[in-house]
């Protein structure tokens, strides 16, 4: 096995571990800030790939608008839709679960996600839609000396990777992520010294469903655009917020990607457990730390 390999499949993990990581940030955002379980992310990072798509090949197909939104604007509008439609879900829905066990919220954001897959499989093909707005600054290969390796895909990584730490950085060490902690911690002092701590609620649970949107644009190019791209993730993806730590910003940045490493890596070395091999370390982080890698102990 030489070491040029096991580099290059280190790589094509890590590209996979980066969308593990931003998909299991906006979960741990919600969970962590707000005890919500929103087995909905998956739908929402298949919305933000399907918003890519319908906005660069289908707007004047479907709607007559003669107009294509590219891949940068889809970075921009798809976030700020599916952001709103988290918005418009928790005002309406999730709000009135508040004070309820948290299956009610699962089981209400998992009706939500059987919705919105058969909404989008009754006009798209369940076996995916290649996403043609791949721009063209970004196409080719880069030579890293021991791969080549594709530009968009090194792009993915990276901003992925500032996305992630950016957020972490503003929650964890900026005076609005403080207040939202404390809003989420002591919500009736906070509201006592003139806070909207239900506003706070609801915008943050935008802010991590916008952040399963953008995750979504970024997969389109990489992967087919399909209605269930979406739930072939949410499984994996909850795999490594349990072993981060639920609701730990940090613990779901980092166990997405060294997970995506690992997941990697085991292809290389063992192919057969490669699907399994993270659900097999969920298994020993339950029965070993079952707060999770970074979790607070209680």
């Amino acid at each position: 096995m030489s070491m040029q390999v096991i580099l290059a499949q280190a790589l094509l993990g890590l590209n996979v571990g980066v969308f593990y990581a931003m998909l299991s940030l906006g979960l741990a955002v919600i969970f962590g800030l707000l005890n919500i379980i929103n087995f909905a992310h998956g739908a929402m990072y298949m919305l933000g790939a399907f918003i890519a798509l319908i906005g660069y090949s289908l707007l004047e197909q479907w709607f007559g608008i003669s107009l294509q939104v590219g891949f940068w604007g889809s970075l921009l509008v798809a976030p700020l839709l599916v952001g709103l439609l988290g918005i418009l879900i928790e005002r309406t829905m999730l709000k009135r679960l508040a004070d309820l066990d948290h299956i009610y919220g699962l089981l209400l954001t998992f009706g939500i996600t059987l919705i919105l897959q058969g909404l989008f499989a009754n006009y798209f093909n369940v076996s995916g839609t290649p996403y043609p707005g791949q721009p063209e600054s970004l196409s080719g290969v880069v030579n890293l000396g021991f791969m080549y390796f594709p530009t968009y895909r090194l792009f993915a990584i990276v901003f992925s990777l500032v996305v992630c730490f950016a957020t972490w950085y503003f929650i964890e060490h900026t005076k609005l992520g403080s207040r939202l902690r404390a809003g989420v911690e002591n919500p009736n002092l906070t509201q006592a010294f003139g806070l909207n701590v239900p506003l706070m609620v609801t915008l943050t649970f935008g802010f991590g469903a916008a952040l399963a949107g953008l995750a979504g644009v970024l997969a389109a190019p990489i992967y087919s655009v399909s209605p269930l791209m979406g739930a072939d993730l949410i499984i994996v993806v909850f795999a490594v917020v349990v072993i981060g730590g639920m609701g730990s910003i940090m613990g779901a940045i980092l166990s997405g990607l060294a997970l995506g490493l690992i997941e990697g890596l085991t292809k290389v070395f063992y192919p057969p457990a490669a699907s399994t091999v993270i659900f097999f370390l969920m298994v020993l982080v339950l029965l070993f730390r079952p707060a999770g890698l970074f979790g607070k102990e209680k």
